[in-house]
Order: structure tokens, then sequence, then C-alpha cells
């Protein structure tokens, strides 16, 4: 998906990336660990940190999209498949901990042929 499909006004709009994902903002905010009222509130949603976790989590996404063949299942993966190398932490997980550029790299090594 082009980053646009994600964006609203020049911001990454979590309530078109939960409808894109056919969840809630709520749980957007989740997976990219941030609090409920980091996308509830407008001030909030403008803040450098908000929109640099919303758009780590679409630049993984996109990443492994191909692979899968649809947003939701490059969610489902985001959210629940264990990565090698990481103690089988998810790339949720990582996001969660600031490690986005960690889960990039990962990805990257593994459409270059290194196993993780």
């Amino acid at each position: 998906m082009g980053l646009t499909q994600y964006a609203e006004g020049g911001l990454f709009a979590p309530t078109k990336i939960a409808d894109l994902l056919r969840t809630t903002s709520q749980e957007v905010a989740a997976s990219a660990g941030l609090a409920r009222d980091a996308v509830q509130r407008r001030e909030r949603l403008k803040s450098a940190r908000t929109q640099g976790r919303l758009r780590e989590m679409i630049e993984i996404l996109n990443k492994v999209e191909p692979r899968f063949g649809s947003p939701l299942m490059a969610f489902a993966w985001y959210r629940s498949e264990p990565l090698a190398g990481f103690a089988n932490q998810t790339a949720m997980t990582l996001v969660q901990q600031g490690r986005a550029g960690d889960v990039l790299a990962y990805i990257d090594a593994v459409d270059a042929g290194v196993f993780a």
C-alpha cells in the first residue's frame, strides 16, 4: 500500500490505518507502542514521537506486504510471528521497544538471503 492510503492532511491517520487493517485506532496505537491518547488527542497525534512510531510501523508493513499478499496478512505477521535472532520477539514488540530499525534491517537481511 502506498503511504498516502495511511495519511490524511499530511499526517499518518490512525483511523485510516485502522480501517485498512480492520482494527481500531486504539489497537493501532498499542501496536506502535503508543498510549491510547496519542492517537485520540489532536496535539499528541501531531507530535514527532507519535508520527514517527506510526511511520515506522507502516514502513515495516509496506516492506513485508508483497511477501504476504495483503496488508491484513502483513499486520498479522507483524503482531504474531516471532523473529529469529531477537529472542523470538515479534516485530511489534521490537517496535514498541523503539527498535524498528532492527526490524527493518532483519527484513532486509532475510530479503538478501541471509538467515537471521
